[in-house]
């Protein structure tokens, strides 16, 4: 038979095919997958449904189809005065879609997706507290970092009074030709004094004890009684009656 002769190599339908290399792998290679594929589907129309899958396919079926007058309930409804499409109710206010089913499917006891919604609510609920607590103590932080830099320049301040009192009271003792100091911290120490022993300066009545605040309250005292003199006016009066009649007070506050 003419289908069963070999083919003439030398022929024209032989030497018109297409001979690059790799084409025949790849034409294998295509018929392969289309061969995988159409065996795929062969397999998936022939595939046996399970039970699950037919029940949900029949009620869906079911639910998505109106109620006829082969139902009962639907029968009593209608002999009742119910029409199709119409609220239930005597003044139709109520609802006019049936209610809808709810099938369980997943295998947790009762009350369990009430338990999980629960404990969601408190997770959250507790990560509400711990963000108001973080804040809080945030701000309780910048409320105490306020205060320390107040309370560290208010000291700042004091010590720089204190130091133009030092001054001013050592100027004006050496104008009355007071050579010793009431106390020893009335003036500025100078160098050499500081370098004293230790031993000399625990003997003596030091001003250790003594609180920056309260060495300026002893010598601005002492300045306006002993010389008259305020500081924070920085004038010399009379005398007393006058610094009593002219000066605001004896602190920074009263001069403000």
């Amino acid at each position: 038979m003419e289908g069963d002769e070999e083919e003439d190599y030398m022929s024209d339908l032989f030497i018109k095919q297409d001979v690059r290399p790799g084409l025949p792998m790849v034409r294998r290679v295509k018929e392969a997958i289309q061969k995988e594929e159409k065996q795929k589907e062969a397999n998936e129309k022939n595939r046996q449904k399970s039970i699950k899958e037919e029940e949900k396919e029949r009620r869906d079926l079911v639910l998505k189809s109106a109620l006829g007058n082969e139902n009962k309930g639907f029968a009593l409804l209608q002999k009742m005065g119910y029409k199709s499409g119409q609220a239930l109710g005597k003044s139709g206010e109520g609802i006019v879609e049936p209610i809808p089913l709810n099938i369980k499917t997943g295998r947790s006891g009762l009350g369990h997706e009430e338990l999980k919604k629960r404990k969601a609510e408190e997770k959250l609920e507790n990560y509400r507290q711990k963000l108001h607590m973080k804040k809080q103590a945030n701000e309780q932080a910048a409320d105490q970092f306020r205060v320390r830099f107040k309370t560290k320049q208010e000291e700042r301040k004091m010590e720089g009074d204190l130091r133009k009192s030092q001054r001013a009271c050592q100027q004006l003792d050496m104008q009355k030709d007071i050579d010793v100091p009431k106390e020893t911290w009335f003036w500025i120490e100078s160098e050499e004094e500081d370098k004293k022993d230790e031993e000399e300066k625990e003997d003596e009545c030091t001003s250790s004890d003594l609180s920056v605040s309260e060495k300026l309250h002893i010598l601005t005292a002492y300045l306006r009684e002993k010389h008259f003199y305020c500081i924070w006016c920085g004038t010399t009066y009379e005398d007393s009656e006058d610094l009593s009649s002219n000066c605001p007070g004896d602190s920074a506050a009263d001069h403000d």
